[in-house]
């Protein structure tokens, strides 16, 4: 009998990463992955299957449905792996709202529900959607399912969850929700198979890429995080400030005369490390660059992300576990020095070789708390997501 499959399909604001997984009696495994890049010209699908890598040119182009550019990709994943064998795509969808606590089972239900939350995240729910709706369109049957990033935080408190503003709106859907809920969920069933009695404890969870984020997480659940109505709060990050005072919104409007739509312009994507530089949104990039705007942009950075782990920690009550995730996280020691040493005085004390050797655990054996570094599978998820809700 030909193995099953699964696919996934993580839709970011420029980007979609699609997971292959063996569906398999004991879990989902993961045996091939792809990146489809919608920055690049021409568009391009990056595809690791098993020891080959392939960077394939599209001929199809972008439009509002994506049927083409599905129907190229999966032509391409065809040539490596029995598409018949695929019993049902995961999605990652970015908002849940109230609507959905858990991931589920995509029929038109849930789709109308997705297509209700729209206005709360409109640079990525509109992907989701067409992702979904093309896979409808190409394979009719096919189960799909969704995961959504802001169900992890569900478990947090309507102290943490409310703005101080007049409380209808909280009724109305304005609250903060927290995102990258997906990531913070691998982290957290990493940090159970670490420490089974505890899962981390008191654990901030430091999820850094191009999109930022902090997670306060009491033995596995999530009680705080820093990002809260939208993707913009929070930390600095690549081109988004993060959090922002709502009075220069307001003097951008009224006093410089700068539409809505070209504030939020400068916010999402002109803002964050690019902004703060005028160099480079890639943090990689100014590390090498001497000048005192690199330099600059990544002291903000760090001084942010410091100062969002205390807050987190006053939350908690205290702290046992840092971890840092995501491609900055994982990957760049010099970021995560400059955190650490902003936060000696909790007790963190870097091992600075571990840390270099981008090692599982880089605190010193004497640190307060420990500091773990975590390599993060949102795919993953999403795959035992839909594993678990297929059958």
């Amino acid at each position: 009998m030909s193995q099953k499959l699964l696919l996934t399909f993580n839709a970011g604001s420029s980007t979609v990463k699609i997971g292959i997984f063996a569906r398999e009696a004991d879990g989902a495994k993961r045996i091939g992955k792809g990146v489809l890049d919608f920055r690049a010209e021409p568009l391009t699908f990056h595809l690791i299957a098993g020891p080959q890598v392939f960077d394939v040119p599209l001929v199809a182009k972008t439009d509002d449905l994506l049927h083409d550019v599905l129907e190229e990709v999966f032509d391409w994943l065809s040539a490596h792996y029995n598409l018949d064998a695929v019993s049902a795509v995961g999605h990652r969808v970015v908002h849940g709202g109230d609507l959905f606590t858990d991931a589920v089972k995509v029929d038109d239900t849930s789709l109308a529900g997705i297509e209700s939350l729209v206005t709360l995240a409109p640079l990525h729910q509109p992907q989701n959607l067409r992702l979904i709706r093309a896979i409808a369109e190409l394979k009719p049957g096919l189960p799909q399912t969704a995961s959504f990033d802001t169900a992890f935080h569900r478990t947090q408190a309507d102290v943490i969850r409310r703005f101080a503003i007049p409380r209808e709106w909280f009724d109305k859907g304005v609250k903060r929700y927290g995102f990258h809920g997906l990531s913070y969920a691998y982290v957290a069933g990493a940090l159970k198979t670490l420490e089974p009695e505890t899962a981390g404890g008191r654990a901030v969870v430091a999820h850094l890429g191009s999109g930022a984020s902090l997670c306060a997480l009491d033995n596995g659940v999530s009680r705080d995080t820093s990002m809260g109505f939208s993707t913009i709060d929070g930390v600095p990050m690549a081109t988004r400030s993060g959090a922002i005072d709502p009075g220069v919104l307001f003097h951008l409007i009224d006093a410089h005369g700068l539409s809505v739509k070209q504030v939020e312009e400068m916010i999402y994507k002109q803002s964050g490390l690019l902004g703060l530089s005028g160099i480079s949104a890639d943090s990689r990039e100014l590390l090498e660059t001497p000048s005192k705007e690199a330099c600059e942009a990544l002291d903000v950075f760090t001084f942010r992300i410091a100062g969002e782990v205390a807050r987190l920690s006053a939350t908690l009550g205290g702290l046992d576990t840092l971890v840092f995730t995501a491609g900055i996280g994982q990957n760049q020691p010099a970021i995560r020095r400059s955190v650490i040493e902003r936060l000696r005085f909790l007790g963190l004390l870097l091992d600075c070789e571990a840390n270099d050797r981008n090692e599982a655990l880089i605190s010193r054996e004497e640190s307060c708390v420990k500091v773990r570094v975590i390599a993060t599978d949102e795919e993953q998820v999403i795959a035992d997501d839909c594993r678990r809700l297929i059958g």
